[in-house]
């Protein structure tokens, strides 16, 4: 079956990488896996909350490719435990958030099981600039 794109008319030229971004975003939606929150806390500041209990410090990433915010979680060996029941998840994770042009990541902090990113959008001043307009037989 042949997949009909929303980007394929020819006036929308370009839109290849949002296209992208779009096919990321559906594919990572249908996973949930950790569980998250994102919150506004102000203006322009903005918090991802990532329920990563049983994860240690070192056992989590976050890293920031291009536009693309990746949380990675890999637990170590769990040694020569013996488990009678296991209800809790010991898997590798990766969820990733597509942010917008601007957004900075400030920081990450873990607290009592939830990974807490933090996120800033700098104000962004309107800029105008005149073009000058060139005449092309000299005058």
């Amino acid at each position: 079956m042949t997949r009909v794109s929303l980007f394929s008319s020819p006036f929308l030229l370009g839109f290849e990488p949002f296209e992208r971004a779009l096919d990321r975003i559906a594919k990572s939606a249908s996973d949930g896996y950790p569980p998250y929150n994102v919150e506004t806390l102000g203006e322009n500041h903005l918090r991802i909350t990532v329920a990563v209990a049983g994860f240690a410090p070192d056992e989590l990433a976050v890293e920031l490719e291009g536009s693309t915010l990746l949380v990675r979680g890999r637990q170590g060996e769990q040694g020569e435990r013996v488990f009678l029941h296991r209800g809790i998840a010991a898997r590798q994770f990766q969820r990733s958030f597509v942010l917008a042009e601007g957004i900075e990541v400030t920081g990450a902090t873990l607290d009592k099981g939830l990974l807490h990113i933090e996120l800033e959008r700098p104000q962004v001043e309107p800029a105008i600039k005149s073009i000058a307009i060139r005449t092309l037989d000299g005058a």
